[in-house]
């Protein structure tokens, strides 16, 4: 079950330099115009795996575009010792096809690893392991173009196809497109061109140094995410100084549900019924369901309290955790260096202030609507809020089987939308739209004990 960026998909790339990085001679890649059977736009995770699942498939060709230079997954979070929340076996491919050659478990025969996993008893993969595991099998698919930005999408009534331009002048055309551009980082009104230095957990790597020298920090968010980071700089509060604070509108530090029978809600049979119900009443069960997929790993919770009960004894701890607490305005003081927070306890419905040198927000992802769409906008089907009106088998346009979507569903699929675990199946539907009905990969119907519908 996915519950932060450690266990859900963005936009990424491949390995620069590799047999990925450029186009077999005479395919689109090189300039001239090139016909697939569809175009992938945008490689995270999940259009990997789709790449991955339709590599072997004869009759099947398709193009595989990502703006990025090379493969990367979320290296902002890239902590040391840090792990998916998911097991290896939600890999690019196995719970669709555990004999593909591009399984997470023969990138570690092939580099020489496996042995060592094995001896390592968890299920889990460093996050870094598998950023490079992605990246191994980005290297051994030749539909993958890297660096890659498509500027526009029209269609082509004639012919019946897609026509997809980059900004390095190619073009491409195919009958059918993929979207799997991702979730871009999201920001707070409240701090909407803040300016100064604030960061957003995607870059907190990158500015961990910064951070540290400074004299006050503040983290804001409430996912897995927040807790790594306040986890992270915790454990050098004591050794660099510095006042260190966590902001969430949680009204606690809720652990993700990770019970057995709850995981079954990512199923073929519970997708299939949230996807039957109204939209108000999946849009008021997706609020309800948040702990399912954006709770924080219960075991982080404990280090944390271990670790603040550890530096506590020595005294003189300058910590906050503020529950409850929504941020409400924000703005810099450049002279001071400072932000000033506004704060709001809702429950007490009481304002206050909180001043901090250093701000992160670990306030996640949320999906946009690509702006290369806007000459196709009239061939996607709309919702009544604007957002994709989006089929069972994850296509979103006039004709149900031309456009399809790789994590842009919660509101009809979903918390099963972003997980890793059900990636497989998700491309193994849209692989048998893209050959008509043909089903070379299994796709489940049922696999839960419990039923979800009356």
């Amino acid at each position: 079950m996915s519950t932060s960026d450690a266990r859900t998909a963005a936009p990424s790339g491949g390995p620069s330099g590799s047999p990925s990085g450029g186009p077999p001679d005479g395919a689109a890649g090189s300039g001239r115009d090139g016909d697939f059977d569809f175009v992938a736009i945008g490689l995270g995770p999940f259009n990997l795996g789709l790449a991955c699942l339709t590599e072997p498939l004869e009759g099947l060709r398709g193009a595989f575009l990502e703006s990025k230079p090379d493969f990367d997954w979320h290296s902002g979070m890239f902590l040391e010792g840090s792990t998916l929340q998911t097991p290896f076996l939600s890999d690019l491919v196995t719970l669709a096809d555990p004999t593909s050659p591009f399984s997470f478990l023969n990138y570690l025969k092939e580099s020489g690893r496996l042995y060592s996993f094995y001896i390592r008893e968890s299920f889990y993969p460093l996050r870094e392991e598998f950023n490079d595991y992605c990246r191994w099998a980005a290297a051994r698919i030749p539909g993958v173009r890297f660096g890659r930005t498509v500027t526009e999408v029209t269609y082509d009534e004639a012919a019946g196809a897609y026509r997809v331009r980059t900004g390095t002048g190619e073009t491409f055309r195919a009958p059918r497109l993929v979207l799997g551009t991702g979730t871009p980082p999201y920001v707070p009104p409240a701090c909407e061109g803040l300016g100064g230095d604030v960061v957003h957990n995607s870059r907190y790597l990158r500015a961990k140094e910064a951070l540290r020298s400074k004299r006050s920090i503040t983290v804001v968010g409430s996912g897995q995410s927040a807790a790594e980071i306040y986890h992270d700089l915790l454990q050098d509060i004591d050794t660099h100084g510095y006042e260190l604070n966590w902001v969430t509108r949680s009204a606690r530090f809720f652990p993700l549900e990770y019970t057995k029978l709850t995981l079954e809600m990512t199923s073929p049979e519970y997708v299939d019924y949230f996807h039957a119900l109204p939209a108000p009443v999946r849009d008021s069960l997706n609020l309800a369901q948040k702990n399912l997929y954006k709770g924080i790993n219960a075991d982080l919770i404990n280090a944390i309290f271990d670790l603040l009960y550890v530096k506590s004894r020595r005294g003189g701890l300058r910590t906050r955790l503020l529950t409850n607490t929504a941020l409400e305005t924000a703005r810099h003081d450049a002279p001071a260096g400072r932000y000033v927070l506004g704060l709001r306890q809702h429950e007490q419905g009481r304002d206050h202030t909180l001043s901090t040198e250093g701000l992160v927000l670990a306030t996640g992802y949320r999906y946009r609507t690509p702006e290369f769409l806007a000459p196709v906008r009239h061939r996607i089907r709309w919702d009544a809020q604007g957002r994709y009106d989006v089929g069972r088998d994850y296509a979103i346009d006039v004709t149900g089987q031309g456009v399809f979507v790789q994590n842009a569903e919660l509101h009809t699929h979903g918390f099963a939308t972003p997980d890793l675990g059900m990636a497989a199946y998700r491309n193994a539907r849209i692989i048998r739209q893209l050959l008509g009905g043909e089903e070379p990969y299994r796709v489940e119907t049922a696999i839960a004990f419990q039923e979800f519908a009356a």
